[in-house]
């Protein structure tokens, strides 16, 4: 076998009919090379295989028609927009094809020439295509088929400046002319018991394809190949981690972790110890410890987060926990000092606000072991943050990051145990593909005590009795949020904003009442001010934008008012809802929204359905796609173009399966054959310094 020809990586610029400007519009649609153009797949396709004679077509309906250019003529109106206009007619009728402002059309067609038109049918006193796709029957160029009509015709994503024709004509000469450069990299036998068709066959007939059984069969095998070389990936890191890398086998009994056990407030549930001997299952294990915690907002993550730091500081060693806001990790920092401290283990926070020369001695610090536990946001990873012995590097909500910023904290020592948490619950279909490297652990139950959080949604006309509310319950000495989707006054008409509700709320509504205001560009100075004074109740109402959505630990707040909640995720809209009711209160949750959409009326009633956090995911997962569920492009979901962890979960089992037993039984990717898939995995996913493979 041949390795990757180098032709299929080269710039798409140098194909005909590409050019300088073309290959930048190319570029949005993350089309850079020639094997991009390969994999850029249809996102539906149009049958356009029928033709109908004019007098038998539907007003309202997409058809075909084959037909004689009777006449054509080119005008402008008085608004200076050029319409083209085609008289196209059969045995059976007329059909006039007009397009708004393309005059060059005009010395494209002749009359006597034999076209096919698509288009959707209106009438407007007659029959009538706005900008149909259009093909000449005779063109020019003798060698150019037929692909725009007259077939299945593939219909591609688009960006401005690149038509559907221009593309389409693109990706057919592409893969006329390189398609015979593409190897086969999925293993034969996988191949075979997958019934599984060629990777050319699949690519031929996924762009063009004769039959929509076809495409069927072209999915089937670009979905798989897909599935299986992310899961393969995952399993390379499980792998690595796990059975070819000497980690640390930490003491899981001492004093230090009795005198904690003595200082906690509060009973542990028996779902958080479950998860606790897990992980010191884990710890105690002399191979690295990489597990996912998820558990619903309010479950009790932090504590056990702890308990792992506990044990691996009385172990002699130093413990790293990376949140993604500077808000949530000075939350961290809070808690794990005030259970930390009476230990007398040494907490430290760096912050993007610390001096230059206050950070300089905090980083000699950290490097000469005088501090223990060590919390920041991405700071941690930066190259200056040097660990004398790091033991336990802990993410906090993962899914604000990426894979490999969680390898470069696990770099930072000499393969430390790992502990990846989440409030946001991840479906299992989801965490197989995201974190399918990850052992994982759930806690089910909330702390007793918590009453659930009610929830309402009500419209705009109910706004003067929701004031009433608000007043009635800081009056009975409860606090609340007013949540925000924006920061400044938006150019969508009667899209409130944070900045302009705060000082309406200070000067007219609630004026009697003390009103803050957090959001994101505030410096983090301000942030932390604004939280100290509505932590210390010297503000009745936090106006805010989603800066507040994790992490956020106030007992007092009872009631949090969501504004233009259509525009907020449905697991965004939980977790904001995990900001109220942690006190003894009852919590309310209000949902403002004059919701339009259907899948914004399927988020609201959803959460006033339940209050269940791996509910919720399912439901965000089933409407948005796994695609938007994280909103980031850092987890190895972008390299989906075409698979569905959705409705495509009988094949992400499959792959993954194969993927794992491929591994185990060829581990040192042994023989040519296995050779050319390992080229292709580390092409996928590079094994450089913050490579998904990255060691």
């Amino acid at each position: 076998m041949n390795k990757i020809p180098p032709i299929l990586k080269q710039s798409a610029q140098f194909i005909k009919g590409v050019g300088p400007r073309k290959i930048k519009l190319l570029n949005k649609l993350d089309i850079y090379t020639i094997e991009d153009l390969l994999y850029h797949f249809p996102r539906r396709y149009e049958d356009r295989s029928q033709f109908k004679l004019i007098r038998e077509l539907e007003v309202g309906t997409y058809e075909t028609i084959k037909g004689k250019v009777l006449a054509s003529g080119l005008r402008r109106t008085r608004t200076r927009m050029t319409i083209f206009q085609l008289v196209v007619s059969d045995e059976s009728g007329v059909v006039y094809g007009t397009w708004f402002n393309q005059p060059y059309l005009k010395d494209f067609f002749k009359n006597g020439d034999e076209v096919v038109l698509y288009g959707k049918v209106e009438r407007y006193g007659k029959l009538q295509m706005n900008s149909p796709e259009y093909e000449l029957l005779n063109p020019q160029d003798e060698d150019e088929s037929t692909i725009h009509t007259g077939r299945i015709v593939p219909i591609y994503a688009l960006t401005f400046g690149l038509g559907q024709r221009y593309l389409r004509k693109l990706i057919k000469s592409t893969l006329d002319s390189y398609l015979g450069q593409i190897d086969e990299f999925l293993p034969k036998e996988i191949s075979r018991v997958n019934e599984l068709i060629s990777l050319k066959e699949a690519l031929r007939e996924v762009h063009f394809p004769e039959k929509f059984k076809g495409i069927d069969e072209a999915k089937r095998r670009l979905i798989f190949e897909e599935f299986f070389f992310l899961e393969l990936a995952l399993a390379r890191i499980k792998q690595d981690l796990k059975e070819n890398s000497a980690g640390i086998a930490f003491a899981c009994r001492g004093q230090l972790l009795q005198r904690f056990k003595q200082l906690l407030p509060f009973t542990l549930t028996a779902s958080q110890l479950k998860v606790i001997s897990e992980i010191e299952k884990d710890m105690s294990s002399n191979k690295p410890m990489n597990r996912l915690l998820q558990g619903d907002v309010g479950s009790g993550k932090t504590v056990v987060s702890i308990w792992a730091q506990v044990i691996c500081v009385q172990n002699g060693y130093q413990s790293a926990l990376m949140a993604p806001t500077e808000i949530l990790s000075e939350q961290h920092y809070r808690t794990v000092l005030k259970f930390l401290k009476p230990l007398g283990v040494k907490v430290a926070r760096i912050s993007s606000s610390v001096k230059k020369e206050e950070k300089k001695k905090l980083l000699s610090l950290i490097r000469n072991k005088k501090i223990d536990v060590v919390i920041g946001t991405h700071a941690l990873i930066q190259d200056e943050v040097k660990f004398a012995k790091l033991g336990l590097a802990i993410v906090d909500e993962q899914h604000k990051f990426g894979v490999q910023q969680r390898v470069k904290l696990q770099k930072k020592g000499v393969m430390p145990d790992v502990l990846v948490m989440s409030a946001t619950p991840i479906p299992r279909t989801l965490a197989i593909t995201v974190f399918g490297d990850l052992d994982s652990s759930t806690i089910r139950e909330l702390p007793p005590g918590r009453t659930p959080v009610e929830t309402y949604w009500i419209s705009e006309k109910k706004r003067d009795d929701l004031y009433e509310f608000l007043r009635k319950k800081i009056r009975e000495g409860n606090q609340a949020y007013v949540v925000y989707p924006v920061i400044e006054k938006s150019k969508i008409r009667d899209l409130k904003a944070a900045t302009r509700m705060y000082e309406h709320f200070k000067q007219s509504v609630f004026s009697d009442f003390s009103v803050g205001l957090l959001h994101g560009r505030m410096k983090d100075g301000e942030k932390s001010r604004q939280m100290e004074l509505f932590k210390n109740r010297k503000l009745d109402l936090l106006v805010a934008t989603t800066v507040i959505e994790v992490g956020i630990d106030i007992p007092n707040a009872s009631v949090i008012l969501i504004e233009h909640a259509e525009r907020f995720g449905l697991s965004q809209l939980h977790q904001l809802r995990g900001r109220v009711g942690r006190g003894k209160a009852q919590a309310y949750c209000i949902l403002l929204s004059n919701a339009l959409s259907e899948d914004a009326h399927k988020r609201l009633k959803a959460m006033i359905t339940t209050n269940d956090g791996f509910k919720i995911a399912e439901y965000d997962l089933l409407i948005r796609g796994p695609g938007e569920f994280f909103g980031s492009r850092q987890h190895g979901l972008t390299e989906l173009k075409i698979g569905n962890i959705l409705t495509d979960s009988e094949m992400l089992t499959a792959a993954r399966k194969c993927a794992f037993e491929y591994l185990s039984k060829n581990p040192h990717f042994s023989g040519p054959e296995a050779q050319l898939l390992k080229e292709k995995l580390m092409e996928k996913f590079p094994n450089g310094k913050e490579g998904i493979l990255s060691r």
